[in-house]
This record gives C-alpha cells, structure tokens and sequence, in this order.
C-alpha cells in the first residue's frame, strides 16, 4: 500500500515522498522497454518531447499520475501510458500528446482514452494547437468493452480530431512507430501528417489481413511510409529518423500564423510581495487549523495585492482583484480563520454560510461582465447546515452561487489547497463545472466529506450489516474504514482517475498560473453571459 501522503508530518517528507512517486512514474514501463525502443532505432516518448521543445524550456506535463495504482492485474500503466502536457516550440505554445509505447505498447487503456480527451478538451477551450507523436499498438485488447463504445471512449478522440479542425485549431501528427486500426484515424484527420521509415499505419496488421483474407504482406509493405508517401498519398512528409521528423515538426511550428490578440488585459509584471517558498510556512498541515489566506495570496499575486470586494461581508470567502504574472485577475477563495467578532454570529473558517454564497455569486458574475478570468483556491468543509442556516436561505444563496460558476463564460482555474468536500467542490469550480485547469497541492483532500464524519456514517452502514459488535471490534473497524478513506483523500488518487490536472508543490502555483493564464488568453472569444433563473 503506498504511503499516504495526508499519513506524513512535514513539508519535506510530502515533497519527497511526491517526487519519488513522479520518478517511479517517469521511467515509464521500465529499463528493458526502454531498451526494446532503442534497439528499434526510436526514441521514448520523453526523450522525443525533450528533442521537440525550445531549448532551455520546461515541458509542463498534465496528468502525469493518470492511472497511478492502477490496472495492477495487467501489471500497471504508468501514466496511463501516454504522455500530455503543454509545451513552447519555436516560441509557441502547443499541447503535446504522445504515446509511450514503453508501456504495453503505447497500447490505449480506459484511463489512456480519458486522458487524451482531457487534452484535446484544454485544447479546445483555449484554442492550443496540438501534436499528436504517435506510436501505439492500439485499445489495450483485455479492457477492449472499457475502452470501445461510449460516448467518451476511443471514438470520441477522432470526433474532437474533426471538431478541433473546423474549429480551426491546428494538429500535427507525427507517426513515429505502429499506428493500427481505429488509431489509424487520429493522424489521417490531422492538418499535417508526418511518418518515419519503419513505422506502419493501417487499418488492420499483416496478421489480421493474414486471418481475414488469406493475404502475406510486410508492416512495411501493408503500410509503411514510402507506401502511404508514393503509392496512397496519405502523408504529407517522409522522414528518415525521429531526429529528423522533430526536426520538421519545429520547422512547420515556425511556419504558423500569428495568433489573435488577447481580450484580457495585461499590465507590466511585478513579483510577489512575499517568496513563493513562504507558502510552506504560512500553510499549516493540520487541516483543522486557522490560517488567513491572504497571507497565502501574498505569495501568489504580484506585489501581493488584493483589491478586496465586499471585505466585511460574507467573510469566509475572499474575493478581490489582482495580477498574476501582469494579467488581470479576479480571485475566489476560502477564508480558514473564523470570524469571532463581538456582537457578530460565530462561524467557522472554510464554510460556505449564505452571506460568503450571495458575496461570490455576485462577484463571479461581476467578473463575466468585466472579462476577467478567475482563480478559485479552495480548503473548503462545504456550505453551513441546520436550521438556522436553513431559515437564513442557504440553500437558494448556495443554488444562485453554483448557477453563477456553471454559467460563467470567463476562463476559470482553480487550486485545490487543502479540503474539497461536497458541495464547496461544485460550488468553487470543480472539475464537473469545466475549469479550464484545476491542480491541487499536495495537501489536497477530495472526498464527499471529511474522513472523521465518513468512517463514522459507514461504520454505522458496516454494523447494521454485521449485527452489535463489541466496542473493541468497533474500534478496530473503525480505524480499518478510516485508513481506507485517507487513502482515497491522497491527491494521487484524485489525480489518477484524472479529476485534477496535476499536483503542483505550493512554490510552483505562481508559475503554473502564469503559464496556464497565457495559455487561456489564446481564446480570444467570450461567448455572453447569461444565467437563466436565480433564486432570490
């Protein structure tokens, strides 16, 4: 069982413990596969990213934990066995997407599949162009009813291939090794295809036409490059080598058209106020301790100011302006001290209560009218119960918050801290309300509820089944549901199963903003903002 990193007591035993899990993960399906690779005169996927990119510049990889613990019965699937991320190639900036075929072949498992989507999604929305190096033997054949039918399984790639190119949105894609059967669409439905010698693309392999009509024919023969670059026309260039084909890929980068202007302002850059290091001096690991997030935010937004919208209302969220990397900004985000101020109701740090609701909702959709993207940090418990909470409307104010996020039209981000429970997840722009990104910190925790409130409900599910239990029988099943359900807050798990992007350490969140706001600027059209009907 791996270590939970929600189990450990410092920052530096987290960081470490994250960076050994990426490594592992990074090496991909071993040292022998990556043998096999070379032995065939081609480079891995990572080696190839590595030759495409700008020099001196960081590939900065979405989903890398995709698939993490996962299909151990077939052995594993590190990262999902395809690799994604966004990358600068002559200056631009381009959603990468590359099979490892390290791992069982750069065959397509159901996580593969997902996380391919992913990426052309984040392409779609912010008009990214893409390139596709592709070497992959096809659907991973054991998981062939996992991978094949549905609305958001393998065909759904070559439906976004057709959509992104009426779109408009430039894909490349580089045969660099097998490319078979239903995969044979995904280049052929690109702008531009490029193919090495010793690669094949074909609808069926020679031992299925073998099978199937009785035909002996070669890969080479059946579909290699000088066939579909002489014969069938399918291809656009030949190339002898992956050098060389990287080589052409950065030329056809060069050769594209300027990009239109942003709508979002930009003003000159400015550091932060406080060392994005401070982070982990102002974040405590305690989930239940208080901490003022502005302190956090200081870190984060240049010269760390916020404008602050409403700041004596509604005080368990903060909302305000500000600049990131000089883009305009506006930020939602959980407030952990309590608010204890004589003559005023106490409340709790990192609970939704209606005032906090009714202050974010009109805040969202002041930010839509002014065209700012927004940052949502959350550490949320959720929004507040009982019937005082209940007379006071919180269920309509909470309803009119997650109206105003599922209809908001400006880009949104979001960092998930530290809790992300129930409702406060939707409400604060969860996966399911379409972030354009959405990281976590490795402090994050992503659950229905809290671990305390979920092993005590299921306890009492396990002894209705089970009959009166013993209190010492109780207890060892207690602790028994507890370690399984921290097992599920790690953020690994989340990440995984592709709920977040990526978890950033809290000294990277500026940098990824910034990268992940100049990717959103590319989008350049705000649809209008509309809401529907609001409870009031």
């Amino acid at each position: 069982m791996q270590k939970s990193l929600g189990g450990l007591n410092s920052w530096r035993e987290i960081l470490q413990v994250l960076h050994d899990s990426e490594e592992e993960i990074r090496r991909g399906g071993g040292e022998a596969n990556v043998e096999k690779q070379h032995q065939k005169e081609r480079l891995t996927a990572r080696e190839r990213i590595s030759a495409l990119i700008d020099p001196e510049t960081e590939f900065f990889e979405l989903g890398l934990f995709a698939g993490f613990g996962m299909y151990q019965e077939w052995g594993g699937a590190p990262s999902a066995g395809v690799i994604t991320g966004i990358a600068r190639i002559e200056g631009r900036l381009f959603m990468v997407i590359a099979n490892d075929a390290t791992v069982k072949a750069g065959s397509f498992f159901p996580l593969t599949v997902k996380k391919v989507l992913r990426a052309q999604r984040i392409s779609m929305d912010n008009r990214l162009p893409l390139i596709y190096l592709v070497d992959s033997a096809g659907v991973f054949l054991p998981l062939q009813d996992e991978v094949f039918p549905d609305e958001d399984d393998f065909g759904r790639i070559f439906r976004n291939n057709a959509r992104l190119s009426a779109e408009g949105i430039p894909q490349f894609a580089a045969i660099m090794g097998p490319c078979v059967a239903g995969g044979a669409y995904l280049p052929v439905m690109c702008d531009r295809i490029l193919m090495t010698e010793g690669s094949g693309l074909y609808i069926a392999g020679p031992s299925l036409v073998k099978a199937a009509i009785g035909q002996e024919v070669s890969s080479d023969e059946l579909g290699g490059a000088q066939l579909h670059s002489a014969l069938s026309g399918t291809i656009d260039f030949r190339e002898e080598d992956d050098p060389a084909c990287l080589h052409r890929l950065r030329r056809l980068a060069s050769a594209m058209g300027s990009n239109a202007p942003a709508c979002f302002r930009r003003i000159t850059p400015r550091p932060p106020r406080r060392k994005p290091e401070e982070l982990y001096h102002q974040l405590p690991l305690d989930p239940s301790a208080e901490y003022d997030v502005r302190d956090l935010l200081q870190c984060i937004l240049d010269g760390g100011d916020l404008v602050e919208y409403k700041a004596e209302y509604g005080r368990t969220l903060v909302c305000g302006y500000g600049n990131l990397d000089g883009w305009e900004v506006g930020v939602v985000a959980n407030q952990k001290m309590y608010v204890r101020d004589p003559g005023r109701p106490f409340e709790v740090g990192g609970v939704i209560y209606t005032e906090s609701a009714d202050k974010a909702a009109r805040f969202v959709m002041d930010c839509n009218q002014n065209h700012l993207p927004i940052l949502f940090f959350q550490d949320v418990y959720g929004f507040m119960v009982g019937r005082q909470a209940e007379i006071s409307g919180i269920t309509k104010s909470g309803a009119k918050l997650v109206n105003a996020v599922a209809n908001s039209v400006v880009p949104k981000i979001t960092f998930i801290m530290g809790g992300s429970y129930g409702a406060g997840n939707y409400a604060l722009c969860g996966k399911g309300y379409d972030p354009r990104f959405i990281f976590a910190w490795p402090t994050c925790r992503y659950a229905v509820m809290g671990p305390d409130q979920a092993a005590r409900t299921l306890l009492d599910l396990k002894v209705r089944q089970l009959g009166e239990l013993d209190e010492t029988s109780q207890a060892q099943l207690l602790e028994e549901i507890r370690g399984k359900y921290l097992q599920q807050l790690d953020p690994r798990y989340a990440a995984a199963r592709l709920w977040i992007d990526g978890i950033i350490p809290p000294h990277r969140t500026r940098e990824a903003l910034a990268l992940m706001l100049e990717v959103t600027s590319l989008n350049s059209a705000i649809p209008e903002f509309k809401t529907g009907v609001l409870q009031v």
